[in-house]
């Protein structure tokens, strides 16, 4: 076997387990992986990237991301309402972007239409070792 067909073994067990927290989102959102690459000049940091399709009225439970995690999302369509921490909520339009700092809480994100589907990317930097990229947010008691 090959260094290149070891990388290309790694990479696809990195993908298949990335995929697999997808399956606890909320079932008017898919979450895709498009692609993970380690960060040659930082090491022990990787970028990681998500489309994140949200059918018409479809939402994200309320999240925090790795601890580690820096994140941009970009709108590629539809218009998406976010609210990070205690920002205000904010409605996003297609070539908009927005960023989550190293520990902020996701409490709103959501396609702002409900006969209309959304998609947004959203790129992660993140420790190489961090595994899951989102968790659902404990309620408040």
């Amino acid at each position: 076997m090959n260094a290149r067909s070891i990388i290309g073994a790694a990479c696809a067990a990195v993908a298949i387990a990335v995929a697999m927290p997808v399956a606890a989102h909320d079932p008017l959102e898919t979450v895709t992986p498009a692609f993970e690459q380690n960060i040659p000049n930082i090491p022990g940091k990787s970028v990681r990237a998500v489309v994140v399709d949200y059918a018409p009225g479809g939402a994200s439970l309320p999240h925090v991301h790795a601890k580690s995690a820096f994140i941009f999302a970009y709108v590629l369509s539809g218009e998406i309402e976010s609210q990070v921490n205690d920002e205000p909520k904010r409605t996003y339009r297609p070539g908009e972007s927005f960023y989550e700092t190293p520990g902020s809480s996701h409490l709103v994100s959501r396609n702002a239409s409900k006969t209309e589907p959304a998609k947004l990317l959203a790129v992660f930097v993140v420790d190489t070792d961090d595994k899951e990229l989102t968790t659902t947010a404990k309620a408040k008691e």
